[in-house]
This record gives C-alpha cells, sequence and structure tokens, in this order.
C-alpha cells in the first residue's frame, strides 16, 4: 500500500539501531509501535520479540493492525477469498458515493470496482453477523479488502481527491488478495485509541514512535479507507466526499510540541525511539530538549530517498532527498 510516511524503505535502519541499543536477543522484550499506520515496524519486530503492542487512531490501520499483528496463528481462508472473488457486484454505498457512473460520480474506482467493493464488504459483515467467521477471519478478510481496493483506486497515492478520468491501474478488476501475516506463538494486543491517552495505561520496554510529521491529517488522505473499513451510514461532504475525522495534534504546529512532551512524559518504557524527519513542525532541538528531561538522549541519522506522487494521471514520481532522525532515550524506570 503507498503510505504517507512509511517506513518500509527505512525498517532495516530501525531495526538495527533499536538491537545496537537494546540489544540483539529481544525475545523477552515487550515492543510497542504507538502510531502503527499499517503496521509495518510492528511487523519486522514481531517475530523476534515476546509481545507487540500496536496502536493506530485510524480505523482502517486499526484493521490492518489486526490482522498482521494480532493474527498470529494459521486461517483455512482459502476457500472464503475464493468465494469472494465469484460474488456478482452490487449497487451499494461505494458505488453509489465514490465510483463512476454512481449517484456523486466521485471517480475513486471503476464502476465494476465500486459495485464489487460492496459486494465483498457486505458479504464479511453477514458472516460476521452469522458467527461464520470469528473475530481473526474477519479482519484478515477486512485487511485483504482495504489492500486489494487499493491496488485499483483511483488516486495519486492518497484519498484526499481522485482523478479525472480512470487510469489503466484503475481499469484493473478488483481481485480479491489474502493479507497474510506471520505466524509465531505469542499473543499480541492491538488498539485503536488515541496515544496520548493510551500511554498512560500501558507498559513495556520498547517504545516506537512514528507520529505524523506535518500538516497532513491522515483521516482526511486515507478517509476513503476508514469508510470501506467501517462501511457505516453517514453524508460524505464536498465534493471528495470527505467523513468527519480526528484532526492529530502531531499535526497542528501550535499543539504539537506540548501534546509530544506529555507522551514522552507518561511512558513507562525504558527505552523510546523516535523517527523524525527534516521535513517536521518540531526542529531536531526542540525534540532534544524534551527528550533529555526523561532519560539518557542520542540519535542516529540516515538519509534516504523520498517519492512524492504528482497529482497528474501518469502518476509520474519526483524523488527528494530527506534525512531521517531516530531519537533515542534510556529512562530511569521506577518501579
Amino acid at each position: 500500500m503507498n503510505y504517507i510516511g512509511s517506513k518500509q524503505k527505512l525498517s532495516f535502519f530501525i531495526q538495527t539501531t533499536v538491537n545496537s541499543v537494546v540489544g540483539d536477543d529481544l525475545s523477552q522484550k515487550t515492543f510497542c509501535d504507538l502510531f502503527a499506520g499499517t503496521g509495518i515496524v510492528g511487523r519486522a519486530f514481531k517475530p523476534n520479540v515476546k509481545k507487540i503492542i500496536s496502536n493506530d487512531l485510524e480505523y482502517y490501520s486499526y484493521v490492518l493492525n489486526k490482522n498482521y499483528i494480532g493474527n498470529h496463528e494459521s486461517i483455512d481462508f482459502h476457500s472464503t477469498i475464493e468465494d469472494l472473488n465469484k460474488i456478482e457486484g452490487s449497487e451499494g454505498f461505494i458505488f453509489h458515493e465514490y465510483s463512476e457512473n454512481g449517484n456523486q460520480n466521485r471517480l475513486y474506482f471503476s464502476e465494476y470496482n465500486g459495485k464489487k467493493i460492496d459486494a465483498i464488504r457486505q458479504k464479511i459483515e453477514h458472516w460476521k453477523i452469522k458467527k461464520s467467521i470469528n473475530s481473526k477471519t474477519y479482519y484478515f478478510l477486512l485487511a485483504s479488502l482495504l489492500e486489494s481496493a487499493d491496488k485499483v483506486a483511483n488516486t495519486a497515492s492518497v484519498y484526499g481527491a481522485y482523478l479525472k478520468h480512470i487510469k489503466k491501474s484503475a481499469q484493473k478488476n478488483l481481485v480479491l488478495e489474502p493479507a497474510l501475516f506471520t505466524l509465531n506463538d505469542n499473543e499480541h494486543e492491538v488498539f485503536n485509541e488515541d496515544s496520548n491517552l493510551l500511554i498512560k495505561k500501558i507498559e513495556g520496554d520498547i517504545l516506537y514512535l512514528d507520529p505524523p510529521y506535518n500538516a497532513r491529517q491522515y483521516g482526511s488522505n486515507y478517509h476513503l479507507l476508514n469508510t470501506i473499513a467501517k462501511y457505516d451510514t453517514f453524508i460524505p461532504k464536498g465534493k471528495t466526499g470527505l467523513r468527519e475525522y480526528h484532526r492529530s495534534d502531531y499535526c497542528s504546529k501550535t499543539n504539537v510540541r506540548k501534546s509530544f512532551e506529555e507522551l514522552v512524559k507518561n511512558a513507562n518504557f525504558k527505552y523510546t525511539f523516535l523517527s523524525y524527519n527534516n521535513e517536521g513542525l518540531m526542529s531536531e532541538d526542540e525534540i532534544r530538549t524534551i527528550m533529555s528531561k526523561y532519560g539518557k538522549y542520542d540519535f542516529v541519522t540516515t538519509n534516504y530517498q523520498r517519492f512524492k506522487a504528482d497529482k497528474t494521471e501518469n502518476r509520474n514520481h519526483t524523488a527528494s532527498n530527506t534525512t531521517e532522525f531516530l531519537h533515542i532515550i534510556e529512562k530511569k524506570i521506577i518501579v
């Protein structure tokens, strides 16, 4: 999935840094990914730690992490995926509000794919209500639908706007592909809460923070994924069909420093690692000043190319060099 701030390319850098600070053997450690997004970092650590605590306030992220992190035992999914791929499309909320030839003619999806998403989503919910599937399979199927729908979305990576014409990749018929997760013997926890409230209720060894860096609100940029995941009733607003969404303090120049300091202060974790780049709302000095109050501070950096999608139908990309900081504190935890 194309995702703002994805740590896919930085996963190895984060892992090696954590190991260099905490040690190579993390098998008895609890690792918390507090702003999990699509769960890339939590997935990387899942095989190597005793427990993952994953959290994100966006519901689509919660669904993805309920599958990729929460699920850890095998699921017999082949027949359900096959049945869902055979379903005929139907005219539902996604078709009418967000698809070609729907009532609003918002071109997020082709007519075929909008109807297919509706039919699959309705069937998954029907199975849940009838208890034909358990909770683990429910989130697995929802995660599979979100990722498969994203592959045929008629956007330039995010859902803040749709393209004027259906591009080639969005003309392809949606095929539901399984969102395969890592198997292991450990139970993990997944939350859908405000990070600054959740931090007061959890504890562990390693806290990884990857909050929003700038003013882009994830709730608006990925609103349609939330709508598919929730499949609830509301009146979409404006040309892009927005739903009500939470506005994060981490996207506010006015509020970010206060919220960040409260988070660090209340964290009951020995090690805290903060990913933040040189384009963020907080400066390197501001972060150092805040984190140094609560533990032994250090940082490491790496340079990488971040690609931005142009808002054009051919989806060209431009590269920009970005410096990623991994700020670190070791806290003295009072038992």
